[in-house]
């Protein structure tokens, strides 16, 4: 049956009802499906959901000529040619190609490919195993439901702001043209990327950081690399500043930005990127004893505590765990095996934690990077989490500039790699990197995490000469003296 067909009365009946075909939805049922229970997947918007059109696609192609531009500026034989500004129409019609222009009808067709049913319109659940659409379809669930909503922007309860209908994530990343004039207020992975991205483009960019820094959960160096490379860009950094109101006078005309400081700054376009909160607020949450609008509190299969039956599964950014489209797919892939292994009456393997059924690197080992200029790369604990979690740490740093590779890559490279090693089991706890071409790096130490590799096995796994993973030889020499 075709994803759009599913509208027969004897069809309303599915093993597992999924709400929210982002990659996270369309993972659970595709996992699900995989272990031969039927699935049908609700989706009001877009099939593909946030990331495919206004988050890390979109971004990342927005994104991608920046760095390839600043790379090239410091590579002998290409300097001058890279001199000149981006052609900002041709990297917004190539950001409308990557989104498929804003249409879903590739992603239909995979998930008609996939077996999976498509239901469009506004799912709400409606007492156990019930999910109504649109006030009318009924749809029965014979082992779950799997709320994959999503999260959405937050406006902070700043006077005037709603009022002047600022930029979120998602008109940052929809834009038609480059604003002359853009704030930025947030100093997290949005609002770094954004401010790299439209500087990049020609906007002259102001960044307004509550804090004292940029990328406050990432370790100290991280922000600071960014932030200087920011305002070698021309952008304008503000730290310790709070927004105390909002103001603009007409639609589409300029925005006034008052700061708790006095001081007002007059832009073209404001982007507020401060916050996200969990798309449940209307999705029947009540029905089931439930708070609307609230994160969904999930054990490590992301089951929802709390729900009589163990029937509603919380996945993806609706929990909490970790907001990243990876992690969302890591945890749909949980769950789904967690789904199938209970709708047979197979043992769910709770005692193991790296088993099938728990979403350990949630916690354990979540790798995140940050394409701005230069990347920031993360995966596990910095030393100040470790240190508040109770570990016995020991902090190793490396200059990434001083391995050949680093030398080859460009000119005047800059860049820092840290790792924090458990001294009790010798184990890495995390690693951050920052340099260009950092991003590749990080699978190889998200592996020496998730896996609990011996710092002396690692000796044993020689990086290639000359290339900037050499970086790893240099950061175990250091630790062994």
């Amino acid at each position: 049956m075709a994803a759009t067909e599913a509208t027969n009365a004897a069809d309303e009946a599915y093993d597992v009802i999924v709400l929210g075909a982002g990659p996270t939805g369309e993972n659970v049922a595709d996992r699900a499906h995989a272990a031969g229970l039927s699935a049908a997947i609700v989706e009001s918007e877009l099939v593909g959901g946030e990331c495919s059109y206004w988050a890390c696609m979109p971004s990342k192609a927005l994104l991608r000529p920046v760095t390839v531009r600043s790379e090239a500026r410091r590579t002998p034989g290409f300097k001058d040619a890279a001199d000149g500004p981006l052609d900002a129409p041709a990297v917004l019609g190539h950001r409308d190609a990557v989104v498929s222009y804003w249409k879903d009808d590739g992603q239909v067709r995979w998930l008609d490919s996939a077996g999976i049913d498509l239901v469009r319109g506004q799912g709400r659940l409606a007492g156990p195993r019930r999910v109504v659409v649109d006030g009318g379809r009924v749809l029965t669930a014979r082992h779950a439901v799997a709320v994959c909503t999503g999260s959405r922007a937050v406006l902070p309860p700043i006077p005037g702001l709603a009022e002047a209908r600022p930029w979120t994530s998602r008109e940052a990343t929809s834009a038609k043209t480059v604003p002359g004039r853009l704030v930025v207020v947030g100093g997290g992975v949005v609002g770094v990327e954004m401010a790299t991205a439209w500087r990049a483009l020609g906007a002259s960019v102001t960044l307004l950081v509550r804090g004292d820094g940029l990328l406050p959960r990432m370790e100290p160096f991280a922000g600071h690399l960014v932030a200087e490379s920011l305002a070698e860009a021309g952008a304008f950094l503000r730290t310790g500043v709070e927004v105390r109101e909002v103001r603009r006078e007409a639609p589409g005309g300029p925005v006034t930005v008052l700061l708790d400081s006095g001081d007002e700054i007059v832009a073209d376009e404001l982007l507020i990127a401060t916050g996200r909160a969990p798309r449940t607020e209307d999705i029947g949450l009540d029905s089931v004893g439930l708070q609307p609008g609230s994160w969904l509190d999930v054990d490590d299969s992301c089951r929802v505590k709390g729900v009589t039956g163990g029937w509603l599964y919380g996945v993806g950014d609706v929990n909490h765990r970790a907001l990243l489209t990876h992690q969302g797919k890591y945890q749909a892939r949980i769950a789904g095996a967690a789904i199938s292994a209970r709708a047979r009456g197979v043992p769910i393997l709770e005692s193991d934690p790296w088993g099938a059924h728990a979403a350990t690197a949630d916690t354990r080992a979540v790798p995140q990077v940050v394409f701005s200029d230069p990347e920031a790369a993360a995966v596990g604990l910095s030393a100040a989490e470790a240190e508040r979690a109770g570990y016995r740490i020991r902090v190793v740093d490396q200059d990434l500039a001083a391995v050949s590779g680093a030398y080859l890559y460009a000119d005047g490279y800059r860049g820092r790699a840290r790792i924090i090693v458990d001294l009790d089991r010798e184990v890495l706890l995390g690693a951050t990197f920052v340099g260009h071409g950092v991003a590749e790096l990080l699978h190889s130490a998200t592996v020496a995490v998730a896996g609990e590799v011996p710092v002396e096995r690692l000796w044993h796994a020689v990086p290639s000469y000359p290339t900037i993973s050499e970086v790893w030889l240099r950061l175990l020499e250091a630790y062994r003296g």
